[in-house]
């Protein structure tokens, strides 16, 4: 499979795809001057910015981004750090072939600021979620889940660096199982068809 991965930020994520040797075809930002694109250029993936702007609805956005995926013959699309929902242009292009990551146990916090809702409501254990996306908000079939012990001095960035510590690890073994098929869906549950593709990951822990 071709992947794009869909970016907004630093790119810690899309840097941990491309040392798993994801075949990544093209990285799509929502914002400009990320370090994402920084990452992508280094490894020379083609990498294009989409901004928002006015008089152009998500509909729009997203028939565009669906446009260019096409051009570049994508097969599967990767969220990662994109803060944008994806819309049926999108979704319905790529059924049941696009991963998203979040910091925290889905269906628990979803949305935007998961880590400072989590230190918010005073929870003992948060964790990584890894997901299909379908057209609600984070609440496509979960892939993948592990969780994280929240300390009682935890700031943001804290909980934040420890929380990208599992993505990085747990992001790319959902994509190759996706990439290798070996996920299964029944409705909303996920079947690693293959465990030991999940452990590959796993080493080092």
């Amino acid at each position: 499979m071709k992947w794009a991965v869909l970016v907004g930020g630093r790119g810690s994520n899309l840097a941990a795809l491309l040392d798993a040797g994801l075949d990544v075809g093209l990285v799509v930002s929502h914002r400009a001057e990320v370090g994402a694109l920084d990452i992508a250029a280094r490894a020379g993936v083609p990498a294009r910015v989409l901004l928002p702007r006015a008089g152009r609805g998500p509909l729009a956005y997203d028939r565009e981004l669906a446009s260019w995926l096409g051009e570049a013959h994508i097969d599967a699309v990767v969220a990662a750090g994109y803060l944008r929902i994806l819309r049926a242009p999108v979704i319905d292009r790529y059924p049941g072939r696009i991963l998203n990551v979040h910091p925290s146990l889905l269906p628990a916090f979803a949305g935007l600021h998961a880590i400072e809702q989590t230190l918010a409501h005073g929870v003992k254990v948060t964790g990584v979620t890894v997901h299909l996306v379908d057209a609600g908000l984070d609440s496509g079939p979960i892939v993948a889940q592990q969780a994280v012990a929240v300390a009682p001095d935890d700031t943001p960035a804290t909980l934040s660096a420890r929380l990208q510590v599992v993505e990085h690890r747990l992001l790319p073994a959902a994509a190759w199982a996706l990439d290798q098929g070996r996920l299964r869906v029944n409705g909303r549950h996920v079947i690693w068809t293959e465990p030991e593709t999940h452990a590959r990951f796993d080493e080092g822990r």
